[in-house]
């Protein structure tokens, strides 16, 4: 039996997640997760519980469904977020979260990483939050495999689907991620997907022409148009775009027109659990 299916669909439905992730990275991102949420089509946000404006995020949260961004990087140059426990393996010449997943793989001790992942979600349930998923940031919890049994083993104590990586990663990594998921227990999206290019618009109109029966996960990375976020970031049009499509009119009316129903992950969630 098919995901959708489980979820009481039709096994040709075209269910889609829309993740606004990165919220707590930075206030951009924060004002353009919650607009996505309440005004436009994201179904679900992602929360970075170690980044600077979590707590922003926690002050702004209104009941939506959001997830566990696990993060284990800060992947900007002169913008720094640390550990929320004694993790010493877990930093970076620099301070902080090393920047890159390779120096982090060099370096990181499994335990601290996994206390430090288990605190992370237990400060998003203490914090209000109801997770609906985990992810991991950059993937650093999905492409390493002593890594990735610590991922496994979370979602198993805190009964929560998982982000998996597309195909063509999981060929990248060299084991078999989604076979050691199902043999837990653990659920997941039959994919994940990103939009790639400029023009935002039309990526998610070929998207969504494209899309296939199943349950996929869209993953986008929202902004408002601020200085902190040219400050932040040299690209800033891809963020603004991902806002753009989330909110406007058009996008909804595109969903509506190829008959793709959105849901949450706390529908996968439900299912784990039950």
């Amino acid at each position: 039996m098919t995901l959708a299916e489980r979820l009481g669909y039709d096994a040709d439905a075209r269910l889609l997640i829309i993740t606004s992730d990165n919220l707590g990275m930075y206030h951009a991102a924060n004002v353009a997760c919650y607009e996505s949420l309440r005004e436009g089509i994201a179904t679900n946000a992602s929360l970075m519980v170690p980044a600077p404006w979590a707590q922003e995020a926690v002050r702004g949260y209104r009941d939506a469904d959001v997830g566990v961004h696990l993060t284990l990087n800060a992947n900007f140059s002169c913008y720094r977020w640390n550990s929320i426990t004694h993790a010493p393996t877990l930093h970076s010449g620099e301070g902080g979260f090393p920047r890159t997943t390779a120096d982090l793989w060099e370096h990181a001790d499994s335990d601290e990483v996994r206390r430090e992942c288990r605190a992370q979600i237990e400060r998003a349930v203490a914090w209000g939050f109801d997770p609906t998923h985990l992810d991991s940031h950059l993937n650093a919890l999905v492409l390493r495999p002593e890594l990735f049994d610590i991922y496994i083993d979370l979602a198993c104590e805190f009964q929560l689907p998982i982000r998996l990586a597309d195909q063509a990663t999981e060929d990248t990594a060299g084991f078999p991620l989604r076979t050691l998921a199902e043999q837990e227990g653990i659920l997941s999206p039959d994919r994940t997907a990103q939009l790639h290019g400029e023009d935002r618009t039309k990526a998610f109109a070929d998207f969504v022409a494209s899309l296939t029966a199943g349950v996929t996960e869209l993953s986008m990375q929202p902004a408002v148009d601020t200085p902190e976020l040219h400050a932040l970031l040299g690209d800033t049009q891809a963020r603004i775009g991902d806002h753009k499509v989330l909110t406007h009119p058009t996008s909804r009316a595109a969903l509506v027109q190829a008959d793709v129903e959105l849901i949450s992950w706390a529908a996968i969630r439900n299912l784990q659990r039950s």
